[in-house]
């Protein structure tokens, strides 16, 4: 497998930020169940391997009217955004590690997992001690699980630290330790959902597949749509404008999938917006218009102080910085609440993040 290869680039990591947590609902790669990277800009994916730019394309026609929901595109109507998108990336994308050539498959997935709901610069360190001690998938079946939530620090959502570890489990049993490139092979791994899949088989293996997270569910919006942001939930109409906006080529359509999520993480971002260094600004349909402001549903946010995740989370730091079953004591101390913290726990063991043991111990699960 040929990784990732494109010139070193240093670029501003992504500012957004959450606090740690284990969260209760664990939407994250519910990526998986509900492409969880649509919440957070997750931005700093891994560019596909060996992928050259696509050529010059026409511009679209100035001040063409915004598209509506539902209304197809035209066929070719993707291919005037994609030159100057690609080749704004092969000048402006990050260098991340997930991007160079000794990742690997396995390091585009690992950071796949990483980086939903997760910002750039709190998957860095995490990412590289985790690839150190388990270089491949078979590497981290090996151990147990309660060693992957110890390893997954304070990245928050740590069901996917457990939902890694199966997936490096299947793929060490199905597929001789090397992650599969077909799609349906990766979508058939337990924790690996639609997003994932097509993340995996785009970034690391360059295959078509329309790609859709946050970022570029907001630069389609705004470039295509006409309008600020995406509905809350990915919706079928969005699916549909991926694959239709998606270049006919394998490998410019890799390239186009990585371009345009950095291009949503650095430029057209959910804030404060950079359309003077956006190279599809006099193409944008949202900017032509005007800049409508949103007119839908308010845009969700996430709280934390006070909620069973900021509990869970204190409770999983306990048990991660000991080296043996924690007894009952020590982790009534981290919470002030009976109830909350007891309903807390009794998540985390039925997520399978805390083993109970007798005599009122705990412990990261062994199995």
């Amino acid at each position: 497998m040929t990784a990732p290869t494109k010139p070193p680039h240093t670029g501003p990591v992504d500012s957004t930020d959450l606090i740690d947590s284990a969260d209760s609902a664990d939407s994250a790669d519910s990526a998986d169940s509900a492409d969880s990277a649509d919440l957070v800009d997750s931005a700093g994916h891994a560019d596909p391997a060996g992928l050259a730019a696509a050529a010059a394309a026409p511009s679209l026609v100035a001040g063409a009217a915004p598209r509506a929901a539902g209304e197809s595109v035209p066929a070719g109507a993707g291919s005037p955004l994609h030159a100057p998108v690609i080749d704004w990336f092969d000048e402006h994308a990050r260098d991340l590690p997930w991007r160079r050539p000794e990742a690997g498959a396995w390091g585009v997935m690992v950071s796949e997992f990483m980086l939903q709901q997760t910002p750039v610069s709190r998957v860095l360190p995490v990412y590289e001690q985790w690839l150190a001690r388990w270089p491949r998938p078979a590497d981290l079946a090996a151990e147990p699980p309660g060693e992957a939530v110890r390893a997954w620090g304070r990245l928050g959502y740590p069901r996917r630290a457990l939902r890694l570890h199966g997936a490096a489990a299947a793929i060490t049993e199905r597929h001789g330790g090397d992650v599969p490139s077909e799609h349906a092979a990766l979508l058939a791994l337990p924790g690996i959902g639609e997003y994932t899949a097509a993340a995996v088989a785009s970034f690391a293996y360059g295959r078509r597949h329309a790609v859709l997270d946050t970022n570029v569910r907001r630069v389609f919006a705004r470039a295509v749509t006409g309008v600020q942001y995406p509905p809350n939930a990915t919706t079928a109409a969005e699916r549909r404008l991926a694959r239709e906006l998606l270049p006919d080529d394998e490998p410019t359509a890799a390239r186009w999938a990585a371009a345009s999520m950095e291009l949503g993480a650095l430029v057209c971002t959910a804030k404060n917006e950079s359309c003077h260094r956006c190279p599809i600004a006099a193409r944008c349909a949202w900017r032509l218009a005007g800049k409508p402001a949103h007119d839908g549903p308010p845009r969700r946010g996430q709280t934390y102080a006070g909620t069973d995740r900021q509990v869970r989370g204190r409770l999983l730091a306990v048990l991660r910085e000991a080296h043996g079953p924690v007894p009952q004591a020590a982790l009534d101390r981290v919470w002030h609440e009976p109830v909350q913290r007891a309903r807390a726990l009794d998540g985390l063991v039925a997520d399978g993040l805390v083993e109970p043991l007798a005599g009122g111990r705990y412990r990261l699960p062994l199995s």
